[in-house]
C-alpha cells in the first residue's frame, strides 16, 4: 500500500512538522507490517473494521499505555480519510472503531457456553415457578433489557404479530425490541400456567411472583444469581450481567454497534462501546488457538 501521496499530503498541504509527518509514518507502516502481512491484504480497499480491531488488539497485548494506542487510532482515522476523499476506498472502516478508553472496569459476562448449558441442561420445573425462572432468564438475554424493565412489563406490551416486545426503559423512553420464536412460545405456556394459577382477573403484569403478585428487584436478582450460579463461578450473577453477556455476545458475532446501541436503549454510543472491548479479548483468543501464524506472532 502506497502511503507516500498521504504523507505529501500531511507535509505540504497541512504543514505539519517533520517529527510529526515522521510518527504518521512510523504508526502507519506498523500497521501495515502487521496486518497487510497477517491477512495477506493488496490495498487499503481491502482493509475492513475487523483487521483495525485486530491491529489494536496487537497494539494492546504488546503493553501499549492506552494514550499510545490511541495517537495510532488517530494516525490511521486521518488515513482513511484521505483515502476515502481521493476515491481510493467507498466506505471509511474507522467508522466501526471506536478508542479505548483508560481505566473503564470491563463489563462481566457469561460465556456462551455456559448459557448453553444453563438452557439445555438445567432443568427447570414445569409449573408456574419453573416456567416463569425460564422465561425470566431467557428474556435478559435474549433482549438485553434491564431488571426494571423486565418488571414493568405488561401484557399488552408484547406483541405477536410483529414479534416484538415493548419496553420503558430510563426516563420512561419506549423502544421495541424483536423477540425470537422460541420466545414467544415459552410467553404462551407461562401465560397459560400463569392464569390457570392466578386467574386473569385485575392484573396485567406480564410477570408474577409465586403469590400473584407483582415482581420486585430483589426477587429477580435472586432467582438469577440462583440459576447462573449452577454454570458460571462469577461473584456477580446479576440479571445486568446478563444484559453485559448480550450485549458482547452480538458485539462478537459481528452485530453493528449502532444496532446494539439501540437494542439496548443507550443514549448515546459512547455507553455502548465497551462492549468491543470484551469481542477484542474473545478476538485475541481467537488467534492465539486457531490462527496459523499464532505461536510466530507470540513470539515476536
Amino acid at each position: 500500500m502506497d502511503i507516500s501521496s498521504f504523507l505529501s499530503y500531511l507535509k505540504y498541504e497541512r504543514r505539519l512538522s517533520k517529527h510529526t509527518v515522521l510518527a504518521y509514518e512510523t504508526d502507519l507502516r506498523q500497521f501495515i507490517s502487521y496486518v497487510f502481512d497477517l491477512y495477506e491484504l493488496k490495498g487499503s480497499a481491502e482493509v475492513s473494521h475487523f483487521h483495525l480491531r485486530a491491529w489494536i488488539v496487537h497494539l494492546m497485548d504488546a503493553g501499549l499505555s492506552t494514550k499510545s494506542v490511541n495517537r495510532k487510532i488517530s494516525a490511521l482515522k486521518t488515513f482513511f480519510k484521505f483515502e476515502l476523499r481521493q476515491g481510493r476506498i467507498q466506505t471509511d472502516p474507522m467508522q466501526k472503531v471506536i478508542s479505548p478508553k483508560s481505566g473503564k472496569r470491563l463489563p462481566v459476562v457469561v460465556q456462551e457456553s455456559q448459557l448453553e448449558t444453563l438452557f439445555t441442561q438445567v432443568v427447570f420445573e414445569d409449573d408456574f415457578g419453573g416456567l416463569r425462572d425460564r422465561l425470566m432468564l431467557e428474556m435478559l438475554y435474549s433482549t438485553g433489557m434491564r431488571r426494571a424493565e423486565l418488571i414493568g412489563l405488561r401484557d399488552a406490551d408484547l406483541n405477536e404479530r410483529s414479534m416484538q416486545i415493548r419496553v420503558f426503559g430510563k426516563g420512561g423512553k419506549e423502544r421495541l425490541i424483536p423477540i425470537l420464536p422460541g420466545i414467544l412460545h415459552l410467553i404462551s405456556a407461562y401465560r397459560e400456567s400463569r392464569d390457570a394459577t392466578f386467574g386473569t382477573a385485575g392484573q396485567d403484569r406480564l410477570f408474577l411472583t409465586d403469590r400473584g403478585e407483582p415482581l420486585y428487584p430483589n426477587f429477580v436478582y435472586r432467582k438469577v444469581k440462583q440459576y447462573l450460579g449452577m454454570v458460571s463461578t462469577s461473584a456477580r450473577n446479576s440479571p445486568h450481567v446478563l444484559r453485559h453477556s448480550f450485549a458482547t455476545h452480538l458485539t462478537d458475532h459481528g452485530a453493528d454497534l449502532n444496532a446494539v446501541k439501540e437494542l439496548l436503549g443507550h443514549a448515546s454510543l459512547a455507553a455502548t462501546q465497551v462492549y468491543t472491548h470484551n469481542s477484542m479479548e474473545k478476538l485475541r483468543a481467537v488467534y492465539e488457538k486457531a490462527h496459523p501464524k499464532s505461536k510466530n506472532l507470540q513470539g515476536n
